[in-house]
């Protein structure tokens, strides 16, 4: 048992961690006679090792999962849906969004192209929640960074979000908040559309053409997010980040909260933040629950989903992600010495 924990132990720190990649840039970056011990070394290390990091899981990772997502295009997801009802419908419309796209701008064609269908409207909002939130790559993304446990215990509660989040919406009886376009569409998307059945070489171009498009959208977040790890990681003082969102503020993870919101990135664009945040000694509960609001709750997203639905429903959708999301954070803050 011992050398399995060895093993898994491995693939965390130097296949989803790559440390090895660290070592490597700085023994670079000292043949180009930077000093070890300036802060420069330590910003342009922490640059170059997590953008070519992030970019290597960021394209096996697309590459792998839409492959598994070329099983589940939006028809047969359909289908699978409507063929449960109540909680368990609401379970499986979580888990459709763990394979299917990577951030929350991408989910809301899928979130409209169900309820035209007319499956139940919390079902389409567990799967809109939990589609950004957690998917698998965020799972292999955060093991690489936070560990297993954290990594485990992040996705279990994104899904719970997104499971009670979709049952509050159904119990609401909400569906005349929805936008008159979609509704007057209910029944179209009921008709059976034949999917051809995909070879192998046709899975893995479209895998191919998922991780180029993804790659080309996603990569300037990258750059941005990394560069921002970067300064915090080398420039701000740690006592300024132990304050805001540290154990000296009880108000950190409604903060981070708040401050994500806004943001528009996916689990790629955060996780050298994270990773610099928790360098400096931020709380794990606020560093997820920034990261969850960025990818479910960004204003472009907001804007999107405002077209298919009416303000009512949007301010609830809102409100329940934001404590959903507070709530997970302290839950996590509450037990980071024993998961971390």
């Amino acid at each position: 048992m011992n050398f399995l924990f060895s093993i898994w132990d491995f693939i965390q720190a130097q296949v989803l961690g790559m440390k090895w990649l660290n070592l490597l840039v700085g023994n670079i970056l000292e043949k180009f006679g930077l000093n070890k011990t300036s802060y420069l070394f330590g910003g342009v290390q922490f640059f170059f090792y997590d953008v070519i990091k992030i970019t290597i899981l960021l394209c096996t990772l697309i590459f792998l999962i839409s492959y598994i997502q070329s099983y589940f295009p939006p028809e047969k997801s359909k289908k699978i849906l409507g063929k449960f009802h109540g909680m368990s419908a609401n379970i499986i419309g979580a888990l459709l969004g763990t394979v299917t796209p990577f951030c929350s701008c991408s989910s809301i064609p899928l979130f409209i192209g169900f309820t035209s269908a007319g499956l139940p409207l919390g079902v389409t909002f567990s799967f809109l929640i939990s589609s950004p939130m957690v998917d698998l790559g965020s799972l292999l993304l955060l093991m690489g960074i936070f560990g297993t446990k954290v990594a485990l215990l992040y996705v279990i509660l994104g899904l719970v979000i997104a499971v009670v989040g979709g049952t509050l919406i159904e119990k609401l009886k909400l569906e005349n908040e929805i936008e008159d376009f979609i509704l007057n569409a209910k029944g179209v998307g009921n008709k059976d559309i034949d999917v051809p059945e995909l070879t192998v070489k046709d899975r893995i171009n479209y895998a191919k053409e998922q991780m180029i498009g993804t790659f080309k959208k996603v990569f300037p977040y990258i750059l941005i997010g990394v560069g921002i790890g970067a300064f915090i990681h080398n420039w701000i003082p740690e006592k300024w980040i132990i304050a805001i969102l540290g154990s000296k503020n009880p108000f950190g993870v409604i903060l981070a909260t708040l401050l994500g919101t806004p943001i528009y990135a996916d689990i790629f664009g955060t996780i050298p933040i994270a990773e610099a945040l928790l360098f400096k000694g931020a709380n794990l509960g606020s560093i997820l629950a920034f990261m969850m609001a960025v990818t479910t709750l960004s204003l472009p997203s907001l804007i999107m989903l405002r077209k298919a639905v009416k303000p009512k429903l949007l301010k609830i959708f809102i409100l329940i992600c934001v404590i959903g999301i507070i709530i997970v954070g302290y839950i996590f803050n509450s037990f980071q010495h024993f998961i971390i």
